[in-house]
């Protein structure tokens, strides 16, 4: 059988579906991991810190791969990466100090995440197929199907096995990138059409092009924010401010969140045709704001936690839809560019959580300030926006 652009598609699918994986699956062990190898919060949190800060150089040296080694050959090897660190997990520690053994881990699983976030959207982009956002929206929706599956299929087997069998479900869930790496050697891998010298030079010449791509830059940050914001701090929000039991709070907020950020990807990719993407993203802005003023100002637990969920539903578009922005207006987009917008969402992604936690201590852990706070990711999305609209050209 003669394997196509299809075919890459679905390897880049299963790609995302590696980084959810990777992202999600550590974080339902931290108490197992305090339990179990006797460790303190603090060190949880340095696992933590070790894991964003991987994460960051891996997208800032990114831009060099493409000098190094092939594409295939660079994504392949995060898919490994991610193998070693995900199996690491269930042996590392208990053949070496356990500490070390999780840094080991944590490092090499974040240098394969941070690989298939730099690579895998520029793959997807040079595919010769017609709807390069719907692909790139419904890419993205991978992550948001990986996250749900990962949190609910680790639930339920906890509870049908037993959370003492962690280390089992370590090495089953390895298949998700055994299976990308087995993908990515195998499907065609086409080049971007601005890869190239002259190409990159131009880019550099062009004024207005930087002042774009800096716009792009910041619309990402700001997009990280606004997801991670939400996503991170809404079971805390529900437990917290809002009263709710943990169960309740994580299957209608963050669960709810991430299944409804992925519907919107869906619905994006299959009526993309039909839709303006740049007010797409700006109206999808304008319901984040209210999503979040609905979750802060609420004096009803339900209300608020349906403003949490409907907030997943309101960023989901905005950063694939960022990526596909900045490829049809930004001339001669090549590697280093999607590995620069990678970048700054992953500094969004640190960036809105932390200032959710600061504005909140601030004000005596009082977290509906901070999503009151909060609506100013989404405003910059709108302004940026509105500004340069005659400059952007959506597709």
């Amino acid at each position: 059988m003669k394997l196509t652009a299809k075919h890459t598609l679905l390897a880049s699918y299963v790609g995302y579906l590696t980084q959810a994986l990777i992202v999600n699956f550590a974080p339902l062990l931290f108490i197992t991991f305090q339990n179990t190898y006797d460790l303190s919060v603090s060190r949880i949190s340095t696992l933590i810190a070790i894991s964003f800060t991987t994460q960051f150089l891996t997208d800032a040296f990114a831009a060099k791969f493409p000098e190094l080694l092939p594409t295939r050959a660079t994504v392949v090897a995060g898919q490994l990466l991610a193998i070693f660190g995900i199996t690491g997990y269930a042996y590392l520690p208990s053949i070496m100090p356990p500490y070390v053994g999780l840094i080991i881990c944590t490092v090499t699983s974040a240098i394969g995440s941070g690989i298939v976030e730099v690579l895998v959207s520029p793959i997807v982009e040079a595919c010769p197929t017609d709807k390069k956002s719907a692909s790139m929206s419904l890419l993205h929706s991978f992550y948001c199907w990986g996250q749900a599956g990962v949190v609910l299929l680790s639930t339920l087997f906890f509870k049908l096995v037993g959370i003492e069998n962690w280390r089992i479900l370590a090495c089953l869930w390895a298949i998700v990138p055994t299976v990308g790496a087995i993908g990515f050697c195998l499907v065609p891998i086409f080049p971007l059409e601005s890869d190239s010298k002259e190409s990159s030079e131009k880019a550099k010449k062009d004024p207005s092009a930087r002042r774009m791509l800096a716009v792009f830059l910041i619309v990402m940050i700001a997009a990280g924010a606004a997801e991670m914001a939400m996503a991170q701090w809404a079971s805390s929000f529900a437990e917290s401010a809002l009263g709710v039991s943990k169960a309740v709070g994580d299957l209608l907020g963050p669960c709810a969140f991430a299944v409804l950020m992925g519907l919107t990807r869906v619905l994006y990719a299959k009526f993309s045709d039909k839709l303006n993407l740049k007010l797409l993203i700006i109206l999808s802005a304008v319901l984040c704001v209210v999503c979040y003023l609905v979750a802060a100002l609420s004096q009803n637990p339900i209300v608020s936690l349906l403003g949490c969920a409907l907030c997943g539903l309101a960023v989901g578009i905005t950063w694939p839809g960022t990526y596909s922005l900045a490829a049809a207006t930004l001339p001669n987009m090549e590697m280093k560019t999607f590995a620069l917008l990678a970048l700054g969402g992953d500094i969004g992604c640190t960036l809105g959580p932390a200032l959710v936690g600061w504005i909140a201590g601030f004000f005596g852990d009082d977290l509906k300030i901070s999503f009151a706070a909060s609506t100013a990711f989404p405003l910059i999305i709108i302004v940026l926006l509105l500004i340069y609209r005659k400059k952007i050209r959506s597709r």
